[in-house]
């Protein structure tokens, strides 16, 4: 999913709207709803992670640095695209999102921002500047706000798959009424061609062969609307 990203294109798309944004929700699928919420979620996760080991480093963790550049590139990626979307996630797609992430909330900035510290952070304890506590304790100051922005984000992913969901069964219900009353229809015209055919005699009995496969045609899509529409309200 995102390996049409790497960390240094993700650099260059940063803050851009793409070219995605006159998507509709209704075209977006809810696997992909899914795959989408799934990755706002993570970067609450790998936020927390690039702290804590920014603040292992300093402890004498051998690893920790690396594991936190590791977790701030993939961060990064998946800022990307999020925002600027890949060949199987849309980016920004609907106004609310553009709004947290373009409007007042200005996710997109903060967010890049946060990146931009943790560069700074990994970079000056990597060197052992002066400048490394300073920097860790600012990233430390951040942390909570970032992740309840990351929050915000996720929220408003869910929100939009819920309203998305209950398009779909509307849709799907509508869909169904349609079918029936379709169905109906033609139990009429299957009723009305067998009393012909009975009228009619022997000149009339291939006709009431039809009319009468007409009638199990008709069952059997009762049937399966019957089915379906039971499936939907699982």
């Amino acid at each position: 999913m995102l390996a049409d990203l790497k960390p240094h294109q993700a650099e260059k798309h940063h803050g851009a709207y793409n070219h995605h944004s006159k998507l509709h929700s209704a075209e977006v699928g809810t696997e992909t709803f899914g795959a989408l919420i799934n990755l706002a979620g993570r970067q609450r996760m790998l936020s927390q992670r690039i702290v804590l080991n920014a603040v292992l480093s300093t402890m004498g963790h051998e690893t920790a640095l690396e594991t936190a550049r590791e977790a701030l590139a993939l961060f990064r990626v998946s800022h990307a695209a999020l925002v600027q979307g890949n060949s199987e996630l849309p980016g920004v797609f609907f106004e609310e999102l553009r709004l947290v992430y373009f409007g007042e909330v200005e996710a997109d900035r903060k967010i890049n921002e946060f990146i931009n510290l943790v560069e700074k952070v990994i970079n000056a304890c990597e060197s052992k500047f002066r400048t490394a506590p300073d920097l860790l304790n600012e990233l430390g100051r951040q942390a909570t706000p970032i992740v309840a922005l990351l929050n915000r984000v996720t929220v408003v992913y869910e929100e939009e798959s819920k309203k998305h969901a209950k398009v779909q069964r509307k849709q799907h219900h509508e869909l169904m009424s349609s079918i029936q009353n379709i169905a109906k229809q033609a139990r009429i015209v299957s009723v009305n061609a067998q009393i012909v055919a009975a009228r009619a005699g022997e000149v009339g009995r291939e006709f009431a062969v039809v009319a009468g496969e007409l009638t199990n045609i008709t069952a059997k899509i009762d049937e399966l609307v019957h089915v379906a529409v039971g499936n939907a309200s699982v």
